[in-house]
């Protein structure tokens, strides 16, 4: 990092504005790795088989609100995942045969996944309603997750306790007239690699919070707080296929420093604007949006979600970890292009957002030296074979 004779922090990325290589929207979200950092992060998660440690709270297999809210969640627990871990601690019990996990993701292995297999999907069937099944989706994800990662996984970085980046990450104050909301889907939730966490380990979980697809108490919670704000102050990266999405300069550039500030006056600190990051691969990313979109629709009538993308080429995140194209970038990289692209507007220059994405970046570079040492530490390679080369910088 350039050191400063002020003592001051320089943003160390730059951004590039070429009106042929801007980011479609659509990108916002963790896209499938596919080169050298890339396939360190996809891969760094695979873990030997373990047995769930349902006892680790005192509490048998009960997640407590302490723990649930240890992993970055907000919410009370949610009763449906709950649920779904008393069903599986009880056919534990019934088949006595341990609950397993290893692979990607923590999944449920061995003799105990085919039985549940079968019991998860007979219940799935049973439920009548498509909304219910939607959630006893997620939640069980969740749940299994939950389970799996308990005594391996640190509760704050999502990584292995050995492998523990915590102490590196430097904690920063994001300016009170942005909030983030992470949107992640429960494939996503727990993974090693991903980096949406980072924003709620690097400002908070009250200034980038998090919101899980499909659970309704992080869903009410969020859409509570879009009501309270008012639909001008929503703002959600993906691009709206129906009308052309807009820049940040777009959106806010037209808006004088009175409205902005008049936006977070001690009236309305608590109505910050709002930016909406999906957090999910590629291919899950279209229903959460479609979701989001519904919503929105029955909370404020027929108008559209309004859609931003980001107006800028390559940044220095497509250095670190390189994506399959241009379009495409990581969920941390994302909210740094709009810490930037904000900073660049004459009324937002002034509340240190060059310096706010920059404590943000320096997070990512943590987590990708945390995975890369982790895959050396384990013996496997750090090399690819690059893919959509001509892409890439």
């Amino acid at each position: 990092m350039p050191n400063s004779s002020s003592g001051k922090r320089v943003l160390t990325f730059t951004f590039q504005f070429f009106p042929s290589l801007k980011f479609s929207a659509k990108t916002y979200k963790e896209s499938r790795p596919r080169s050298l950092h890339s396939s360190i992060m996809n891969s760094a998660s695979r873990s030997s088989p373990r047995e769930a440690q349902v006892n680790d709270t005192g509490c048998g297999s009960t997640i407590t609100l302490e723990e649930w809210q240890g992993w970055g969640c907000v919410s009370s627990l949610p009763s449906m995942v709950n649920q779904v871990i008393q069903d599986l601690k009880l056919l534990e019990e019934n088949i006595d045969a341990h609950m397993v996990f290893g692979g990607n993701g923590g999944k449920l292995q061995g003799d105990f996944k085919i039985q549940e297999d079968k019991k998860h999907r007979a219940k799935y069937l049973a439920l009548g309603d498509s909304d219910k099944k939607f959630q006893f989706f997620s939640a069980r994800q969740i749940a299994c997750r939950l389970l799996g990662s308990r005594g391996y996984l640190c509760q704050k970085c999502w990584l292995p306790t050995e492998d523990c980046m915590c102490s590196k990450v430097e904690p920063c104050s994001l300016w009170h007239g942005i909030r983030f909301w992470l949107y992640m889907h429960p494939k996503d939730f727990l993974r090693q690699n991903n980096t949406g966490k980072l924003l709620w380990q690097v400002f908070g979980v009250q200034a980038a919070t998090l919101c899980l697809y499909g659970i309704s108490e992080d869903e009410e919670i969020m859409w509570k707080a879009f009501k309270d704000a008012g639909k001008d102050k929503v703002w959600c990266l993906y691009p709206n296929q129906n009308i052309v999405p807009k820049t940040v300069q777009d959106a806010f550039n037209c808006q004088s420093s009175a409205d902005l500030e008049c936006t977070h006056s001690s009236a309305t600190r608590d109505r910050p604007l709002n930016f909406v990051l999906i957090d999910g691969t590629w291919s899950n990313s279209a229903a959460m949006f479609r979701r989001l979109k519904e919503q929105a629709k029955l909370v404020w009538g027929g108008e559209d979600l309004s859609c931003i993308s980001l107006a800028a080429g390559a940044s220095a995140m497509h250095k670190l970890r390189p994506q399959p194209s241009w379009d495409r970038t990581c969920t941390a990289a994302a909210a740094i292009g709009v810490l930037a692209e904000l900073q660049l507007l004459p009324v937002c220059s002034s509340h240190g957002l060059d310096e706010q994405a920059e404590a943000l970046e320096d997070a990512l570079v943590v987590l990708l030296e945390a995975l890369t040492n982790r895959r050396l530490r384990m013996g496997r390679s750090i090399t690819r074979k690059e893919r959509h080369s001509r892409d890439i910088c």
